[in-house]
């Protein structure tokens, strides 16, 4: 399984951006979905995950009613809507893919939950 990110770039705050994942050689409809953030000196931060069918999600406290995710199955993509960007969401944003495709309460925003990761895509946001 391959994971690609795009959609990074330079915005001020309260601006948005788009993120997309496009995996690749596997069961994409199959797998949980996730995006994670890193910033240096800092663990890896769970952002936000998807069920297999879109149907149930799951956000981070900082950045719930901010940011969406969403898929297509039919493209076999994964997408992070940011709005109201702040300073603070400055970071390196992974998508990754959990090929058991359970997406459980208790274990989503857990690095070790995922299998496969994208190559990250950077964020800045200006204060």
């Amino acid at each position: 399984v391959q994971l690609q990110a795009s959609g990074g770039g330079l915005v001020q705050a309260g601006g948005r951006l788009r993120l997309s994942c496009a995996a690749s050689g596997g069961s994409f409809s199959t797998y949980v979905m996730a995006w994670f953030r890193h910033t240096p000196g800092k663990e890896r931060e769970f952002v936000a995950a998807i069920s297999r069918s879109g149907g149930t999600t799951y956000y981070a406290d900082s950045v719930k009613g901010r940011f969406t995710i969403s898929r297509d199955n039919a493209k076999n993509s994964v997408y992070l809507q940011m709005n109201n960007l702040k300073p603070e969401d400055t970071a390196v944003y992974y998508c990754a893919a959990d090929i058991r495709g359970i997406l459980s309460g208790g274990t989503y925003y857990f690095v070790d939950q995922y299998d496969y990761w994208g190559q990250g895509t950077q964020v800045t946001v200006s204060s």
